[in-house]
């Protein structure tokens, strides 16, 4: 069911308004997310927070800014890749140097801010932005600066960054938002299958010899991301079609059923099957006129899954009470050494 020559599909101007007027209100905190969220193009404008671009490196070795695809076109980065497959994009994590330019133009205007930054299961990047944050407290005592690790990645990150907006236009306080967006990321899901195992083999995230196995069976793999963040094999399916209806099974077993909370549906470079997704979605009860924000993935993730991948996104259960005996325990045990006196 992929679709080879697509362009993505995005929110049209009046979605992107809207988007705007419910969650871009005055606000008292300063919210700065960065480009792996996937934004559909004029949301994080409307939302008026602040990116910081990943950077990525082509096979020829030049460097190019993430974007967000405004001096790239998606469907020829995709299609490069389909053409090119012994060719490889490497990204690199935000500099310490980077985070601090940004984070100290902020602690110089004085606002409290919140980083939303990638989940430390996908990069090393939250660790830096960390350092690059108490290197600004300590430059500017007093400044309230906080960096949240969204423990999700691509468009799952967009979701949460739209509600914390809103949050924060509800009057909540940067210390109160913190504590509500770390909850809030377990709330969300996301569910996908990928079109070949190559770019993850090229990656090292799998064997050659099992994407191998795996394109000669036509085995098409369900994804999600763990608590921690890093990508976890959810079940395997032979042939696209069936990949595609896990991701709606898993919909419709762990939807919050909430149609005020917008949903996702983000790809690489394959609109056929995410326009099929959609449809599916709002033949759902209750789903017909759900907010549904289409984006393609950045580079920046897009290297690592390859072309062809399909992600839904939404609001749904409390995917902490899905972990393991051992895991709840283990929870339970931290929470009670953090309460304990020194």
């Amino acid at each position: 069911m992929s679709e080879n020559k697509s362009e993505p599909q995005n929110l049209t101007p009046a979605d992107v308004e809207r988007v705007g007027r419910a969650y871009h209100q005055k606000r008292n905190v300063r919210i700065i997310v960065d480009s792996t969220a996937d934004y559909a193009p004029g949301v994080a404008e409307q939302l008026g927070v602040e990116v910081i671009p990943f950077h990525y490196v082509d096979p020829e070795g030049v460097e190019h800014v993430d974007d967000m695809w405004k001096s790239r076109d998606p469907h020829e980065f995709y299609e490069f890749m389909r053409k090119n497959p012994e060719a490889h994009f490497h990204t690199a994590a935000v500099t310490p140097g980077n985070y601090y330019e940004v984070f100290a133009r902020a602690a110089k205007e004085g606002m409290p801010t919140i980083y939303l930054g990638l989940t430390a299961g996908l990069s090393s990047s939250i660790d830096l932005a960390r350092q690059a944050a108490q290197m600004v407290r300590d430059e500017f005592p007093g400044f309230e600066i906080y960096v949240v690790d969204t423990c999700c990645d691509s468009a799952a990150g967009e979701l949460l960054a739209i509600e914390v907006c809103r949050q924060a236009s509800n009057g909540l306080s940067a210390r109160e938002l913190v504590e509500w967006a770390e909850d809030a990321r377990y709330f969300i899901h996301g569910y996908f299958t990928l079109e070949s195992f190559d770019a993850l083999a090229a990656g090292g995230r799998i064997p050659p010899a099992a994407a191998n196995v795996g394109g000669k069976l036509d085995i098409k793999p369900e994804l999600s991301y763990d608590l921690n963040g890093a990508l976890t094999l959810r079940g395997m399916c032979r042939g696209r079609k069936k990949a595609l209806r896990a991701i709606l099974q898993d919909f419709r077993d762990n939807y919050a059923h909430d149609t005020s909370l917008p949903l996702a549906i983000v790809s690489t470079d394959a609109k056929k099957d995410a326009d099929w997704l959609d449809a599916q979605v709002r033949k759902e009860k209750g789903c017909e006129d759900v907010t549904i924000i289409h984006s393609t993935v950045s580079p920046i993730l897009g290297s690592h899954v390859g072309p062809g991948m399909v992600a839904l996104v939404f609001w749904g259960t409390d995917r902490r009470e899905k972990v393991s005996l051992t895991d709840r325990i283990a929870r339970k045990v931290r929470k009670g050494t953090a309460g304990r006196a020194e």
